[in-house]
């Protein structure tokens, strides 16, 4: 059963003493491909290295809200020339954040607008982090129809979700949906069609429930498809194999 990770951060720190044994667990559960979304420039180069050190390891490169702070606008210049010479599957993680009150809003907007002028410049869909601001994202797509990409981890409601498949958009659901208590979410990929759903861990971080307050890797994907599978009525094996042919599709993968 071939899964693919839509969204792993291997590159972090937490990985640094393990990172050969993790992907190693990860295979052994069928996991063997991983797109690795950057958060900030200072990134960039070690994530690279990755991509060319491990086989499977696709690099997408971009500017988080999280990391606003860090931002500058030439960080948007440096994007697109760093694209131009460093293959990537897409432009992201990028998005909007307004959960956390210390972000400034119109200071995001302004990188994750610039962040889906580059994508669509670079032919390339985008990684979107939408917390608390699904409303506004949807505003951005819609003003740019030739963009595609996914909402990571999504997290906003049946409408919401129904208006990005229409535009085009793929929604991906992780470790939160292996929780009984996330009622509004596992209703969610019990009626939205499998092929616009995607499948990730965010791993280090959204551990699933088996794992709770532990260190969270691409091995427990397997648990967030067995959950999926659950909750429609079918077989893991045809939630994987449709799931995995989306991955592919979107970020253009030669499997």
């Amino acid at each position: 059963m071939l899964c693919i990770d839509s969204h792993v951060h291997l590159d972090d720190k937490a990985f640094d003493s393990d990172r050969e044994d993790v992907l190693a667990r990860a295979q052994q559960q069928g996991v063997s491909h991983y797109i690795i979304p950057a958060v900030c420039t200072r990134l960039w180069q070690g994530l690279y290295t990755i991509s060319q050190d491990y086989k499977g390891c696709y690099p997408a490169y971009g500017l988080h809200p999280y990391f606003l702070s860090e931002h500058t606008p030439q960080h948007l210049d440096d994007l697109s020339t760093w694209l131009d010479t460093h293959p990537a599957v897409a432009v992201g993680e990028c998005g909007l954040d307004y959960f956390l009150s210390d972000l400034d809003p119109i200071q995001q907007r302004y990188y994750f607008e610039a962040q889906i002028n580059i994508a669509c410049e670079q032919n390339l869909p985008l990684i979107i982090h939408a917390r608390h601001a699904v409303e506004d994202v949807l505003n951005h797509i819609r003003q740019h129809p030739q963009s595609r990409g996914v909402i990571h981890s999504f997290s906003g409601s049946e409408q919401q979700a129904r208006r990005l498949i229409d535009l085009g958009f793929y929604l991906s659901f992780g470790g939160v949906i292996t929780y009984e208590r996330t009622r509004k979410l596992r209703r969610l990929v019990q009626v939205l069609p499998l092929d616009a759903l995607l499948v990730e861990t965010d791993a280090p971080d959204q551990p699933v429930a088996s794992h709770r307050q532990q260190r969270n890797e691409p091995a427990y994907l397997s648990e967030v498809v067995a959950t999926i599978a659950q909750l429609r009525g079918q077989s893991q094996e045809e939630v994987a194999a449709i799931t995995t042919h989306n991955t592919q599709q979107l970020f253009n993968l030669p499997l």
